[in-house]
């Protein structure tokens, strides 16, 4: 079913107010906290684990692991979102989501390295 288009005076449709979908409120106060923040999360765990699978698919299992140290660079990525004044805000969560994942990964390892060494 097509949706519906106003109409000017002589009957023309009226394409000139294109409108994003009713759930797109880019303009809502937490619509860039919570995409800078999910993104800073997906990017903490998803960058690392496809770099090293495309290095491994091109390299030997040695070669990969002295060139995994350069997934560093992907982290001028946070760095360029900061330093520009446009897109701040949305590089503060977005850093703020890659500190508050590797945190959590960081405190799950140490617990479970914890636990499974004060009951052995």
């Amino acid at each position: 079913m097509s949706q519906l288009r106003p109409q000017t005076a002589d009957g023309e449709v009226d394409v000139s107010d294109e409108r994003r979908p009713n759930w797109w409120h880019r303009d809502h106060p937490i619509f860039t906290p919570l995409s800078g923040f999910f993104s800073g999360l997906v990017f903490m765990l998803v960058v690392p684990g496809l770099f090293g699978a495309v290095l491994e698919t091109f390299f030997s299992q040695h070669t990969v692991t002295d060139l995994f140290p350069f997934v560093l660079v992907a982290l001028a990525v946070p760095v360029v979102l900061v330093a520009r004044r446009r897109t701040r805000r949305f590089g503060l969560y977005f850093v703020l989501g890659m500190v508050a994942t590797a945190a959590v990964v960081l405190g799950v390892a140490a617990l479970v390295v914890w636990l499974m060494t004060a009951t052995a």
